[in-house]
């Protein structure tokens, strides 16, 4: 957790945070930081990923409970606004953090796609979103002026060669982002994107190439890459009201490296390369 105190920004807030797994994920770092700052919210994820990580631990230090659900099963889903009711009543929060390619996961190259594993990278990473707030409309689960935010990644922008589909999968959730936001904007319910920078977390280090990846956007971006903690604090903002009029947006958490050419320490070390070269 970071070393901020807290103000009570979500003092009396509840939520729904999905796609924590270990100490490392965005998630795990943004439970804590609703905590510190008064919210009550569940704790979600697949039932092979809370047997893969160590949500228990999360639980106990924050006093959420653990449902599991499969966001590509409208039962599941559904199941889990029921039971957050249940467990808090409605909720002012949703935080979606869902991303998986299993075509990055086997290695298979962006012009050799498996497709059913393909429509799989979507489900989980993309269309999770819209199912997810299908459902809490369905069962009256979000409060009006509610905020729900989605973690993105700027390849829904721009090519990133080893981040293959989910460049595709990025682009499509902050689509789904937009269209839901326009479509809640009536109730005061927020939907945001944030463009987080490389995060050194379970799942970004497990794609091929990330410290390449992550190297170069900290040399580039004017105040380097953002922690995972930083991202939290960024998060309980859009939480929060101070954030009511914002929606629909992709919000680029980075460093600045969205819009930065090159910086003068990657020139630095590119004449460095050159130079030992020749």
């Amino acid at each position: 957790m970071s070393e901020n105190k807290g103000y009570g920004l979500l003092k009396g807030k509840k939520g729904i945070i999905f796609g924590a797994l270990d100490e490392r994920s965005i998630a795990w770092r943004i439970a804590l930081a609703c905590k510190r700052e008064g919210a009550e919210f569940v704790l979600t994820n697949a039932p092979v990923a809370l047997r893969l990580g160590t949500l228990d631990g999360l639980s106990e230090v924050t006093g959420a409970p653990v449902i599991p659900c499969d966001v590509t099963d409208d039962k599941d889903v559904e199941t889990l606004m029921e039971k957050t009711k249940e467990e808090l009543g409605k909720v002012d929060f949703v935080l979606h953090a869902i991303g998986m390619s299993p075509n990055i996961r086997k290695k298979k190259p962006y012009t050799d796609l498996n497709y059913k594993w393909f429509q799989q990278s979507l489900d989980i990473s993309a269309i999770s979103l819209h199912r997810i707030l299908h459902w809490a409309e369905k069962t009256d689960t979000l409060n009006d002026g509610a905020s729900v935010v989605a973690l993105s990644y700027i390849g829904a922008q721009r090519v990133f060669s080893k981040y293959s589909d989910m460049n595709d999968a990025k682009a499509l959730l902050e689509s789904i982002a937009r269209n839901y936001g326009s479509r809640l904007a009536p109730r005061g319910i927020r939907v945001n994107t944030i463009s987080q920078a490389p995060t050194k977390t379970s799942a970004g280090t497990g794609i091929k190439g990330f410290d390449g990846m992550y190297t170069f956007a900290d040399k580039i971006a004017p105040l380097g890459n953002p922690t995972a903690d930083e991202c939290a604090d960024y998060c309980v903002t859009l939480f929060s009201d101070l954030t009511r009029k914002v929606t629909m947006q992709n919000l680029y958490h980075d460093g600045g490296f969205a819009t930065s050419g090159i910086s003068e320490a990657m020139i630095e070390d590119l004449a460095k390369i050159y130079a030992d070269e020749e």
